[in-house]
């Protein structure tokens, strides 16, 4: 088999070009670290103001509860409750808190007090995160506060919204960069694999030395395979790279297996280097392939893949769409790893479903240079 010579060719032309080479290595770190600070949904210090006409000490208390944590801040005390629409029409706040006057009397009797928030809800998001946070503080004002100024050890009454019991898996501390640091790698890990190779073939096109690989007994599939294996080697080196830089910079644990998680990246890896190689077998230039890489990979892995955007909340057409990109598969096996420590049970027919695709595209790559070797 002619597949030896090949990888080792691939290699060196590789290790010649040590400017590329601390590029695929070490600019997805970089990308990783601009990303996980910049893509950061986190809702954190939201400016709120209160109308209080109880102004007593267990209605301080109750606001002072939101403000130990950094998720709000106190723009000020108003005097009338109309003052409340003009701060957030002008988005000076983004929540309103409004007390009942006889707040503190209703919780001495243990009665249920009803305490309105106002939200701004322009940004969705920004809401139903700040919706969760209230629930949080309230569950554990009712939790830790209230016995205190009650002295009663069960307090049954509700305040606001519900008597709610959240119990949060997985992310207990609301952190994005657990969710989007996965999602980054999958995004980082396929514009690298896929441009670097889809590169390879053209660039011996317009070398000229694709003439001698023609004449060569070297076959399609070991040429496929020759150019693919170098980069996968490079792939999973930057992958892990990328999985020490998310533990140093943003705490991101794995919390299943790790070997697991390298098998489904390397199956993953294998799908777009094929596809990569694909594209450099319909490309005549290098400025053509790159193009088409950007396109194939850029829109998929950003909005049609899980990273940012829930597939459950788009249209059904276009969740029928992302079934044709890997890194749909690829996200969801990794997130689950990652975050929820599962085992290869829980992510079968995501790993089946990816070999698959690699099936396919290095059977593609190796049709398209059967062609060019007629």
């Amino acid at each position: 088999m002619n597949l030896k010579p090949i990888i080792q060719k691939e290699f060196r032309q590789i290790l010649r070009d040590r400017t590329s080479l601390a590029i695929l290595l070490f600019i997805p770190v970089f990308l990783l670290i601009m990303f996980g600070y910049a893509l950061n949904f986190d809702v954190k210090h939201i400016h709120l103001a209160v109308y209080d006409p109880d102004n007593s000490l267990e209605s301080r208390k109750f606001i002072r509860h939101f403000l130990n944590s950094e998720y709000f801040d106190l723009i000020g005390y108003v005097s009338h409750p109309h003052q409340l629409d003009r701060l957030l029409e002008t988005e000076q706040i983004r929540l309103a808190i409004v007390l009942p006057p006889d707040f503190s009397r209703s919780l001495m009797r243990s009665d249920t007090v009803k305490v309105q928030f106002l939200i701004d809800g322009a940004n969705a998001t920004a809401a139903s995160t700040t919706i969760g946070y209230i629930n949080m503080a309230i569950f554990d004002f009712n939790r830790r506060i209230l016995p205190e100024i009650t002295g009663q050890t069960e307090f049954p009454a509700n305040i606001s919204l519900a008597d709610l019991r959240p119990r949060l898996w997985y992310n207990p501390e609301l952190k994005s960069a657990k969710f989007l640091i996965p999602g980054m790698m999958g995004f980082i890990l396929m514009m690298m694999s896929v441009v670097s190779t889809a590169l390879s073939i053209v660039r011996e096109k317009e070398k000229g030395t694709i003439e001698q690989i023609l004449v060569s007994p070297i076959k399609p599939l070991e040429l496929v395979l020759g150019k693919t294996i170098p980069y996968l080697f490079l792939a999973l080196i930057t992958g892990i790279l990328i999985l020490i830089a998310g533990y140093i910079f943003f705490q991101v644990k794995v919390a299943g297996s790790l070997l697991l998680l390298l098998l489904v990246t390397a199956i993953f890896l294998t799908c777009t280097l094929g596809m990569g190689l694909f594209i450099s077998t319909i490309a005549d230039t290098q400025q053509v392939a790159f193009m088409i890489s950007i396109i194939t990979t850029m829109l998929p892995a950003f909005i049609l893949s899980g990273f940012v955007f829930p597939i459950r909340n788009m249209p059904f057409i276009i969740q029928l769409i992302t079934h044709l990109f890997p890194i749909r598969f690829y996200l969801s096996a990794i997130r689950a790893i990652i975050l929820k420590g599962v085992g290869i049970s829980v992510i079968a027919g995501q790993i089946a479903i990816l070999v698959i695709f690699c099936t396919v595209f290095i059977a593609l790559s190796s049709v398209r240079l059967k062609k060019e070797f007629a």
